[in-house]
């Protein structure tokens, strides 16, 4: 086993991950820590959490025989002169996660892990796994934290010493006895950068993170109305944030990615909002096809670019192009509009 673990990390490198670890199943201390975050109501209307028992802290009773864990990261930072700041200070560009820029990493590290499995298979033949990449009710940072890949910072995402917090996890559910590997010591120290610089101060804590006040969160996952009190502070963030990420001291050892699939396409890390928003859901469908930012529909694509043009600085283009959705058929997208038009008004100069 101790032979086949370092084959294993050696395969998991030549399929483009740039770390492999393994973990056991004791996820008690994880276990812990999720119910008392579902207690607190942090997960908001993601009732996905609560869903599965213990399926998610216990892996084998989401796959039977599971004894041990493949963990594996895969880098998405592209570009190293890649400016947040200046796209965030501009406030009629868009600003969009920058994992969700280029194709969705979903089916990419699950083809890998899937070659990476049958690598595995060739190998030994009683081998019986399961191949996850957020797909599941699977502990992924927690079970990565385990494998030794990172530690989980204050801002709740996993942050590895060498290689900060740009990265994608994935996960092989194995029956196999593999030699596993040791947790990380965690390292923020005294560091509070990601929780002073949260828009909307949703990290409450150190590593604990309310969810309804998370960006990404109301941008993505809520499905309903934002709520009045966050949409000035999302500014131009048009889907997901990464500032708790941008401004970790880790980060300064991030590496760009060498995946062409993870790279900005239609422009997307440098566009304006008026832009977006004429899209028609025709163009919507086909700009985002293969990528994450599809899952959220075109109404809440709406919903999002009508907060972000709300909070944009005056001009009568944006007028204009509010005006024109202000009948839109969703009521979601209409009321956002009307929002965005009222907090148009109030930066309209006096001499105007």
């Amino acid at each position: 086993m101790k032979q086949l673990t370092k084959q294993i990390k050696s395969w998991g490198k030549l399929f483009g991950f740039q770390q492999i670890g393994i973990s056991d199943i004791n996820l008690s201390s994880a276990e812990k820590y999720l119910d008392k975050w579902l207690a607190n109501n942090y997960h908001g209307k993601m009732s996905y959490m609560q869903k599965h028992g213990l399926k998610r802290s216990h892996p084998e009773q989401l796959i039977p025989g599971t004894l041990n864990i493949i963990s594996v990261r895969m880098d998405y930072w592209p570009d190293k002169d890649f400016e947040i700041e200046a796209i965030l200070t501009n406030k009629n560009r868009a600003y969009i996660a920058r994992y969700a820029l280029g194709r969705d990493y979903h089916k990419l590290m699950r083809k890998r892990l899937q070659l990476l499995a049958n690598k595995i298979q060739q190998e030994v033949d009683e081998l019986s796994y399961r191949v996850f990449v957020d797909s599941a009710p699977v502990l992924e940072k927690a079970i990565a934290e385990k494998a030794g890949l990172g530690w989980i910072g204050k801002h709740t995402n996993l942050i590895n010493q060498s290689a900060g917090s740009w990265f994608f996890l994935g996960e092989i559910y194995t029956n196999l006895p593999l030699e596993i590997d040791q947790a990380t010591q965690e390292h923020c120290g005294s560091c509070t950068a990601c929780i002073d610089i949260c828009p909307t101060q949703a990290i409450v804590g150190p590593y604990q993170l309310d969810s309804r006040r998370c960006i990404s969160y109301l941008t993505i996952e809520l499905k309903d109305s934002i709520p009045e009190q966050f949409r000035s502070m999302l500014g131009n963030r048009i889907y997901g944030c990464d500032d708790c990420q941008a401004v970790c001291p880790w980060n300064k050892f991030a590496k760009p990615s060498v995946e062409k699939d993870f790279l900005a396409r239609y422009s997307l890390d440098n566009i304006s909002l008026l832009e977006l928003f004429a899209w028609t859901e025709k163009e919507f469908l086909k700009n985002t096809e293969g990528s994450a930012i599809r899952r959220i529909g075109f109404n809440a694509w709406l919903r999002n670019i009508a907060v972000g043009l709300g909070n944009a600085d005056y001009q009568a283009e944006i007028i204009e192009a509010l005006q024109q959705r202000k009948n839109h058929p969703s009521e979601l997208v209409r009321e956002h509009v009307i929002w965005a038009l009222a907090a148009q008004e109030e930066e309209k100069p006096m001499s105007l």
